[in-house]
């Protein structure tokens, strides 16, 4: 068995910055440390962080009056910021930046009397946050087919924005189709969906052609990881999407197969490397790593932790 395994894969800075964020509010308060939904949309992390002591929970009313708080990656709508003061919570807010643009372009567009067409998937905790920044302003699509039952005023002001996790190719589809409707809708000067997301469609995309199975390491409940096994499947090869290989059976597989071998942005690399060393057990696998893009974006903790940050890193 051949495995190429892609690069970039798996975490990206903004998942990078809310995972340590969550390790180091527990090492500084200690648990229970809660977390509004999961932290990032992967079960072996959040396995992990409930054994350390995290408690994610799905209402602030779950959380004790006076208990820390921390936002995931996929943000928040002011409406839960609110209830958090309100049970005067310490909340620490791990936003990605890349979610957070797309949160203040809300509100601009919004504060300009747009009307906002959001490309994304209903109930997904990004478009909820993202919807809860304006909800009279805001309309979700999904597809071309939304697109087309859009209905607005003579004279209504347009602008779309998208979830950052979306499939480019998806998305640049919706986008067509709203550009043929409404000429004149405008659009944020950089595209949200954000560069993780990008760069792994990328490398699936490249590599694919070499491969006849794709193991995507990564939650059910991932966007991200949920479009690269679309992507996958476009050309009609086996695309497997799995926790790690807990999640596998050897019949699924031949001695003979290439398997391309990439993980969503919330996935860690070291489930990656187990499903490596499962293939290699049972199949005697060989590994050509091949690298499409370099990576190297880092986003800042949230500054309430960067002192502890700095004052743990110099103790080591």
């Amino acid at each position: 068995m051949k495995i190429i395994l892609a690069a970039p894969r798996g975490f990206c800075a903004g998942v990078n910055m809310a995972i340590d964020s969550l390790d180091l509010t527990l090492q500084k308060f200690g648990p229970p440390v809660y977390v509004y939904h999961e932290i990032v949309h992967n079960q072996f992390v959040v396995k992990t962080f409930r054994e350390k002591g995290a408690v994610f929970v799905d209402t602030i009313e779950e959380v004790p009056e006076g208990g820390v708080l921390l936002f995931s990656a996929h943000g928040v709508s002011p409406e839960i910021r609110k209830s958090a003061q309100a049970r005067k919570l310490h909340a620490l807010d791990a936003t990605c930046p890349l979610v957070t643009k797309v949160h203040l372009e809300a509100i601009k567009y919004a504060k300009a009397g747009y009307t906002i067409i959001l490309i994304g998937h209903e109930g997904h905790d990004e478009v909820l946050g993202t919807m809860g920044e304006a909800p009279e302003a805001i309309v979700l699509v999904e597809d071309e087919n939304d697109v087309d039952r859009l209905e607005f005023e003579p004279g209504t002001q347009l602008a779309y924005l998208t979830q950052t996790t979306l499939s480019v190719d998806d998305a640049g589809r919706v986008i067509r189709r709203l550009r043929e409707r409404f000429p004149e809708i405008h659009s944020p000067p950089k595209d949200d969906i954000c560069y993780a997301t990008q760069n792994r469609q990328e490398a699936v995309k490249l590599l694919r052609a070499d491969a006849n199975v794709v193991v995507v390491l990564g939650s059910q409940n991932s966007s991200n990881s949920q479009r690269l096994r679309e992507l996958a499947a476009e050309q009609g090869k086996r695309a497997l999407l799995v926790d790690g290989p807990q999640d596998l059976a050897a019949d699924q597989f031949s001695s003979d197969d290439t398997v391309l071998i990439t993980a969503g942005a919330s996935a860690p690399e070291s489930v990656v490397q187990s499903t490596i060393e499962w293939l290699q057990n049972n199949f005697d696998a060989t590994v050509d790593t091949q690298v499409v893009r370099e990576e190297d974006v880092q986003f800042p903790l949230p500054k309430p932790l960067r002192a502890f940050a700095a004052e743990q890193a110099a103790s080591k």
